[in-house]
């Protein structure tokens, strides 16, 4: 393995990964043990292990007891993963809310095959108990729940909260919370309490087109960050632009990137922190997706690596529970007083009576029994988008392979236009994303993100491959 920045074991994972890829390492083929691994590249047994820990965590091997770690059998591997973003070493001024005004009138068509907006519909989510326990408290206690709540929002929902956040090592007390009306409040105020009109936002490339459109609205440019389509932001291109460029903060996500699905792991995350506080820039971090995990274990935030002394967390149960409550929150560390300020400005308090509902869902457990069905269901949902994708689109296209979340990020060769066809697909019924969304310079043109967050079924199946026959024609024209 050659010498480089990353750490050895994720080296020898990435060689590992390498061998999946090109086949010869095919599913459900035992690896070599881990003691032959050692001897074979002079490195450790634990720096192996944490090589094939890594690799299972992210669904790629799964260990067998007694037997050693195995290809996993759900790998696709027949396409090629995501080319790596490119450096943009100047930010950009942001200009795509035309467009995504366009892309979400079309997505919330229900007659279109729904492949278009990252929000699991409400077969997916099922979340009937939770819509009783608002009933119930609207029955019994409505004209208490009829008044203005507290900015910070309801007590007990902000305790339960602080008790999920202590799951994943975060030490968060219900003080350090504020409600506020789904993720997309939290990051606003997050971004007006570090930032002014024309600074500078280093984000993802590609990263969340809502994302762009606040940096829009608020004045704000994005640097964007080459992003690898597995382990997230490259922390040493971020350092050398560190160097020469001012950024007003970083704004990531903490798990599952929206559309890349990247996972950074957890030291390449402690390197980026140590990096940020290094240039005093701040980090702003959008967990929605952290709780929608296919991996072992809930992929810790950065919050939780830093204890919040410069990271501003943005929460929400919108992907995971119940997108029309819009309840999210924030745990803006340091600059609560200035989140605060600007959520009284902003939107003065949440309705109280939804949470109401989510506090006493979550207390009584039903959240993590919903998690796990739900978590099921999207991975089969993704594993079987994929399948349909290899099946039809053209052979040179490349796609993701999300250990989390339920977004695919499919690359086409370049010249590709995505905007041709998402007008076709519209002819034809169907609504996807044209990757030029998803950066504020425009690239990803041969790109585009499909949602897998709809129940799977026939008219989908269909979808997808119609897209992909779609996608053939134009490359052989």
């Amino acid at each position: 393995m050659d010498a480089a920045t990353t750490h050895r074991y994720e080296q020898l994972a990435d060689l590992i990964l390498g061998t999946i890829d090109n086949g010869t390492l095919a599913p459900g083929m035992r690896l070599p043990s881990v003691r032959t691994i050692s001897e074979q590249h002079g490195i450790s047994i634990s720096t192996v292990l944490q090589a094939y820990r890594l690799l299972e965590d992210r669904g790629i091997l799964v260990a067998r007891p007694q037997s050693g770690f195995y290809v996993a059998a759900t790998q696709g591997g027949t396409l090629a993963l995501p080319s790596t973003s490119r450096l943009r070493s100047k930010a950009s001024t942001v200009s795509i809310s035309g467009a995504v005004v366009v892309l979400l009138e079309h997505a919330s068509n229900s007659a279109l095959v729904p492949l278009g907006c990252a929000v699991p519909d409400a077969a997916v989510l099922r979340s009937n108990r939770l819509d009783l326990a608002m009933a119930r408290a609207a029955r019994q206690h409505g004209a208490r729940h009829n008044v203005y709540g507290s900015p910070r929002g309801d007590p007990q929902l902000r305790r339960e909260i602080s008790r999920r956040a202590m799951r994943v090592g975060h030490v968060l007390s219900p003080d350090d919370v504020i409600i506020t009306n789904g993720c997309t409040e939290a990051v606003t105020l997050a971004l007006t309490a570090v930032a002014r009109p024309g600074d500078t936002v280093a984000v993802e490339s590609p990263t969340y087109f809502g994302l762009l459109h606040t940096l829009e609205v608020l004045g704000l440019k994005a640097l964007e960050l080459p992003t690898d389509p597995t382990r997230g932001v490259n922390v040493d291109a971020l350092a050398r632009l560190l160097d020469t460029e001012r950024v007003a903060a970083c704004m990531l996500s903490s798990s599952f990137s929206n559309p890349l699905g990247s996972l950074m792991p957890e030291a390449r995350k402690r390197e980026l922190l140590a990096l940020l506080a290094q240039h005093d820039v701040p980090l702003i971090e959008d967990d929605v997706y952290g709780d929608i995990h296919f991996t072992r274990e809930r992929p810790k935030p950065f919050i939780a690596l830093d204890g919040g002394a410069r990271t501003i967390y943005c929460g929400s149960f919108s992907k995971s529970l119940a997108p029309g409550y819009r309840v999210g929150w924030i745990a803006p560390g340091g600059f609560a007083q200035q989140v605060l300020d600007r959520k009284l400005a902003f939107s003065l308090c949440n309705p109280v009576l939804p949470q109401v509902a989510l506090a006493d869902f979550l207390a009584s457990g039903a959240y993590d029994a919903h998690l796990r069905r739900l978590r099921r269901v999207l991975e089969e949902n993704l594993l079987r988008m994929t399948r349909t994708i290899e099946a039809s689109f053209p052979p040179q296209t490349r796609v993701s392979r999300p250990m989390g979340g339920f977004a695919l990020w499919v690359e086409l060769p370049r010249g590709f236009d995505s905007r041709a066809l998402f007008d076709e697909a519209l002819a034809h019924g169907i609504c996807f994303a044209p990757g030029d969304v998803f950066s504020a310079s425009r690239r990803f043109r041969n790109c585009l993100r499909l949602s897998a967050g709809s129940t799977w079924s026939e008219r989908i199946d269909t979808g997808v491959r119609r897209l992909g026959e779609l996608a053939r024609v134009q490359l052989s024209a």
